[in-house]
């Protein structure tokens, strides 16, 4: 995710990231200046089309579209920002809620109990950093830190690995029951947090998967496209050459909506637009580290 001052406003005039939608659309905007020039000399220079043109007359359709295409790409654009600030929101409650369940376990457990304590410090951190795994179809192995009740080789990694974190913080509290080292009570005090897990991961894996439909991306993106590659034969006999930076701009604003809707209707993943699920993950391990007041496992095995 990119950070950035809101109010630097030079920054964002003059400065182009990687993520810039006049970057990823470069060649196709170099397209549509070609094309809107080889109408214009048509037009202007070959076929020496006057005023009384019958294609003058088709700005008039540019007129009447114009509402309909702003209305698609509003409705496209608002779609798209929901399942990005639902996906952040969802990933602030694991947050909220890893750091609640580490307060709780860290106060039920008695300094004694090194083995269960050293688990939940170890595996809610790992639930977070396998769901962001997860999320981009992957798993990578240094993410996963091991402790002494848990290893690596107990994951299938090829299968729904956040689902077998949360089975196995779910199971280590009942074990811990059955020997009592707490209480059926304590059980039902845990249990919000370790079942608003799996919560969380449907949550964010319905936005992952389910996409806009096909037919409504792909009609807006025709949309868009016939409205420009006709725009040079209306506004010709007005702009003349000038025509075509006019036809590059509105292409670019338009394209640019939709380009901007296709990133973040997914934000899960890498893109500088995406959610920072990487920066999340280490505050939730450095949260709950703090919240069983320890210094963070890997430290203390490596140091």
């Amino acid at each position: 995710m990119v950070n950035y001052n809101p109010k630097d406003w030079l920054r964002f005039i003059f400065n182009f990231h990687r993520a810039d939608t006049v970057r990823k659309l470069l060649p196709i905007l170099i397209a549509m200046a070609g094309y809107s020039l080889a109408i214009a000399f048509l037009i202007i220079d070959f076929w020496k089309l006057g005023d009384q043109s019958d294609l003058r007359n088709i700005s008039l359709m540019h007129s009447l579209l114009g509402f309909v295409i702003s209305m698609l790409l509003v409705f496209r654009t608002n779609t798209a920002y929901d399942r990005w600030y639902e996906g952040r929101k969802q990933w602030g409650s694991l947050v909220n809620n890893s750091r609640n369940l580490a307060l709780k376990m860290h106060q039920l457990l008695e300094s004694h109990h090194r083995e269960a304590r050293e688990f939940f410090q170890v595996m809610i951190p790992n639930f977070s950093a396998s769901l962001k795994n997860h999320l981009r179809s992957r798993f990578i192995e240094e993410d996963f830190t091991e402790c002494s009740s848990f290893r690596l080789s107990q994951l299938n990694t090829k299968d729904h690995v956040p689902q077998q974190i949360a089975s196995a913080l779910f199971g280590k509290a009942h074990a811990l029951e059955r020997e009592g080292i707490l209480r059926p009570e304590h059980l039902l005090v845990i249990n919000p947090e370790i079942q608003s897990f799996m919560d969380i991961c449907g949550a964010c894996e319905r936005i992952r998967n389910t996409p806009i439909p096909f037919s409504y991306s792909s009609f807006l993106k025709k949309f868009i496209t016939l409205y420009c590659i006709t725009l040079p034969l209306g506004y010709v006999f007005n702009l003349h050459y000038l025509v075509v930076p006019f036809v590059v701009f509105i292409f670019y604003v338009l394209a640019s909506l939709e380009v901007i809707a296709e990133e973040i209707e997914d934000p899960f993943g890498t893109d500088a637009n995406d959610l920072p699920t990487d920066e999340l993950s280490v505050v939730i391990r450095n949260t709950v580290n703090q919240a069983f007041g320890q210094v963070p496992i890997g430290e203390r095995i490596n140091g």
